[in-house]
């Protein structure tokens, strides 16, 4: 499986529009299993397993000398907490088909997210290529980081990192 996840951490607070960040974390997925039943995708199944460890700032929006600092907050126990929860899980629970075209679906996949040990709903528009014995599959959803057991990083109680992280995931699969 060759497959990314990019998470942008918007800002928040008072001053936000004078100060602070908009920071993206993109990373591998480290491991993942599809079944999918082409004569009945409602009946498909996904297993994403994402190392948090492998999730590094990107710094598309971010200063160099920022990085570091930032890198280190995500993995530090504040955040992700990447020492003692090494692993970052979805597990689907239905698939949803909403378009059928041929080999192209769109549907909507809904399970469990597992942060920190702390597992939610959460569900996410899917759009899929099917072609030979490869599976393209591109989506994006939301999350809120309290949901997760996770408080939003505050500079100074007026510029903090948003609860809402958007998530785009982008999944790559042979047979």
């Amino acid at each position: 499986m060759k497959s990314r996840l990019t998470i942008v951490v918007g800002k928040a607070g008072a001053f936000s529009f004078l100060a602070g960040h908009t920071h993206e974390v993109s990373g591998p997925v480290e491991s993942g299993a599809l079944d999918i039943d082409p004569g009945n995708p409602s009946r498909s199944q996904v297993r994403i397993v994402i190392a948090a460890s492998s999730l590094k700032v990107s710094g598309a929006d971010e200063p160099p000398k920022d990085r570091p600092k930032v890198q280190e907050a995500m993995e530090s126990d504040k955040v992700l907490d990447v020492t003692r929860f090494p692993r970052i899980t979805f597990e689907s629970t239905s698939v949803t088909v909403k378009r059928q075209e041929g080999a192209t679906l769109d549907v909507v996949v809904a399970g469990r997210l597992t942060i920190r040990d702390v597992t939610r709903p959460a569900s996410a528009p899917v759009h899929v290529e099917l072609a030979g014995s490869s599976l393209i599959a591109n989506g994006r959803f939301a999350v809120r980081q309290t949901e997760f057991g996770i408080k939003p990083i505050s500079v100074g109680g007026v510029v903090a990192v948003k609860d809402k992280l958007e998530i785009a995931f982008s999944i790559t699969a042979q047979r």
